[in-house]
């Protein structure tokens, strides 16, 4: 078995090396570390607030129909190239043409026409279309001079609370459309203030002693407070989306904790076993868990990063502002956690009492005596659980879904009631016309969208003052949401619009704020194939360079997907299929085009972290001369415990997400809180040890020819760092 062990190379030796020198030189400085860290803090906090963060939601996607309808109406026909939203008014008592009625709407829509990035303002008495056929219903359209992405959230803000102010006893006033959908966009703020509540209490449990529980949660907000600056100037040079800054702070928070709960754990163990050596203690805590979180962290910001490969400019700016934030809790976890470490290490300590394995031991013992049985058994869970991902549509949940007190699910409701659902879903058609002009073409045109199955209504051209350039309003008969409106545009570009316009000169695009959800639906749909396949490759790579091994790699990838997978299964079957819904409070809806890319960037980074810290201690075990069985159950023995806590703190954060009001939170949340909790529990508890045990040492073998072209890396303990340290120092 000898010969299938690692040897002890010289670059694993010099990684070993200034891993201890790093945790040497924080202890030794520590006044000055933790001073630099509270200055970096205090300077960030200063910088963020000075340069204001310069926050870019504008979506822009090249090449798709939508982009290029918005691309002409900006050129040619600016009034008509901005948002379009609804103003609906209600009468409770007689109709809306009533003159108390009239004078209030008509005055509201004369003050909302005056407020900053509105263009126009359509009144409902000027289109009898407006006015629902009992005359209690009307809607006014606002045209903003941007897309609803690209509009200031507070001037949407504004308008809103100008139309809502004319609301009383007798008319109710509410307001939908793609901009004020996005002005109410909810934030990650108060569901994060209840996860880090519940992580205090994991980590208290975990513990048992108040100072390491404020350990790995001082270590986190230590790196986040340091990444605000660096994320307030990443705004003014990439473009960045406001929820960039939550998304950052939700994964820094997790991993910073992960990480310190890492080291901490480790350290703990390590002081109970050499008799108090404080100094000691934390060498070897940085030296082990100090390398694998270096490894974790590289393999989060890979994944990251990988959102770079979607094609979506609107993700490099959140795939650079997380990185910056993993990294920066990944420095505070090396430097500033063992600095702290050095002055409470022997009362974090002497606190550690000794585990009782008994029950733990005896779940390890009956996998690994039947591991062919757990593995088919976790197995078939997962798959079992993914099966409902193959029915997973992608597209942009509407109003519908909003809370009911919300002014958007407001507006949903009555514009559904007086007109149809259809017209909270308004497609616009941007027409390019010949110079010779195109009256006849326009009327053309209209004729076949007004008959074309699926559409309720269209409304009159209206043409530029140039005469090259018309705008019409279409209205689907269905939901944004639902799938006959995402299969109306693709019929109307393929078969009802190039027919119309044959070789007359004439260019049609369907573009508006649900046209352009179908194509970030569509261009997210493609890539994510290639997002996937590049962040698994890359990260195998890593594990392939790091453990020597080819199966180790292999493993991960299959088994990071089935986790993901299930957590997809389970979001579809209960957000689509309506399995459980009412359990959760929510109505049945598609899966946010976000969500697989996102969750897949920030799952596949934190089971990474567990498969990192599990698999390093396994192989640790391993080298240092026991056999394969022995080293998967000391293995687990060591770190089920803490991976058990890390995730715990991960799932109670998430599930916060997933009890809040917002439609997406709730998307999000369970998505998250099902991955982490079936990659902790299923994968690295049951599936993992199984397969490890069925392997064999086999586990760790790589082809000569294969190790001698990889560079030598390794994150577990070297098995004569001890005696090779003094000779390091001359290098």
């Amino acid at each position: 078995m000898t010969d299938l062990r690692c040897h002890i190379t010289g670059p694993a030796l010099v990684m070993s090396y200034w891993m201890t020198k790093l945790a040497a030189w924080s202890m030794k400085r520590r006044r000055r570390v933790i001073t630099a860290w509270i200055a970096l803090l205090l300077l960030s906090i200063g910088a963020a607030g000075s340069l204001e963060n310069h926050f870019d939601n504008n979506l822009t996607l090249p090449g798709t129909g939508a982009q290029r309808a918005a691309d002409l109406l900006h050129s040619r026909f600016p009034t008509r190239a901005g948002d379009s939203d609804q103003i609906v008014f209600h009468a409770k008592n007689g109709p809306l043409s009533a003159s108390s009625a009239r004078a209030v709407v008509l005055r509201t829509l004369h003050a909302v026409a005056r407020l900053p990035h509105v263009v126009s303002v359509s009144s409902p008495y000027d289109d009898h279309r407006a006015i629902s056929d009992d005359g209690a219903i009307g809607f006014a359209t606002v045209n903003f001079d941007e897309r609803a992405d690209a509009l200031p959230a507070d001037a949407v803000k504004h308008v809103t609370s100008t139309a809502e102010a004319a609301g009383s006893a007798n008319l109710d006033v509410a307001l939908g459309g793609g901009a004020v959908e996005e002005s109410q966009r909810p934030t990650l703020g108060a569901a994060t203030a209840v996860g880090v509540i519940a992580a205090i209490v994991v980590l208290y449990v975990s513990f048992g002693s108040l100072l390491a529980t404020a350990l790995p949660i001082l270590t986190a907000l230590f790196g986040i407070g340091t990444s605000m600056g660096a994320i307030a100037a990443l705004t003014h040079g990439v473009s960045t989306p406001d929820f960039a800054s939550e998304l950052a702070l939700l994964i820094g928070l997790g991993v910073g904790i992960d990480y310190a709960l890492f080291v901490v754990t480790r350290f703990r163990d390590t002081y109970r076993m050499n008799g108090g050596q404080a100094h000691d203690a934390i060498e070897v805590a940085m030296n082990t868990a100090g390398r694998s979180i270096a490894f974790a962290g590289a393999t989060v910001v890979i994944a990251v990063l990988g959102l770079f490969v979607v094609g979506v400019h609107i993700f490099y700016g959140v795939a650079l502002a997380v990185a910056l934030t993993v990294v920066l809790v990944l420095a505070a976890s090396l430097t500033l956690l063992p600095a702290v470490l050095s002055y409470s290490g022997s009362r974090i300590g002497a606190k550690a009492a000794r585990r009782r394995e008994r029950r733990g031991g005896r779940w390890i013992g009956a996998i690994l005596r039947r591991p062919a049985l757990a593995a088919l058994c976790a197995t078939a869970v997962l798959v079992a659980l993914a099966a409902p991902v193959l029915g997973l549509r992608l597209a942009s949940s509407d109003a519908s879904n909003d809370a009911h007190r919300t002014t958007t699910y407001r507006a949903y409701a009555l514009l559904s009631r007086g007109f149809g659902p259809g017209f909270n879903a308004p497609l616009q058609l941007a027409v390019q016309l010949p110079p010779s002009g195109g009256a006849r073409e326009l009327g053309r045109l209209t004729a076949a969208v007004r008959s074309t199955p699926g559409v309720a209504s269209v409304g009159p051209p209206v043409v530029n003052a140039a005469g090259d350039t018309a705008d019409i309003t279409v209205y689907p008969a269905s939901a944004p949401q639902a799938s006959s409106t995402y299969a109306l545009v693709r019929h109307l570009r393929s078969a009802v619009l190039p027919p119309v316009v044959g070789s007359s000169g004439t260019t049609v695009y369907v573009g508006g704020y649900t046209a352009s959800q179908v194509d970030f639906a569509h261009v997210l749909g493609g890539k994510l194939p290639l997002f996937i396949a590049a962040v698994i490759a890359l990260s195998a790579l890593l594990l392939l360079v790091v453990f020597r091994s080819l199966l180790i790699p292999l493993q991960a990838a299959v088994m990071n997907l089935l986790s993901i997978g299930a957590a997809l299964g389970v979001v579809q079957a209960v957000f689509e299929r309506g399995w459980g819904a009412g359990l959760l409070g929510v109505t049945r809806s598609p899966i946010e085009a976000f969500i697989p890319v996102i969750v897949f960037a920030i799952v596949f980074g934190l089971s990474m972290d567990y498969e990192v810290f599990l698999v390093s201690r396994i192989h640790e075990e391993w080298r240092r001369g026991g056999t394969h069985t022995a080293a998967i159950r000391n293995g687990l023995a060591h770190t089920s415990r803490v991976i058990t806590a890390a995730a715990a703190v991960m799932i109670v954060v998430f599930s916060s997400f997933a009890a809040a009001d917002s439609h997406i939170l709730k998307l999000f949340g369970l998505a998250l809180a099902v991955a982490v909790f079936l990659d902790a529990i299923v994968i690295r508890s049951i599936l993992l040890p199984a397969v490890l045990q069925l392997l064999g040492p086999a586990t760790w073998h790589i082809p000569g020819w294969i190790d001698r072209l990889l560079p030598r890396l390794a994150i577990d303990q070297p098995e004569q760092a001890p005696e090779t340290a003094p000779a390091m120092e001359a290098l």
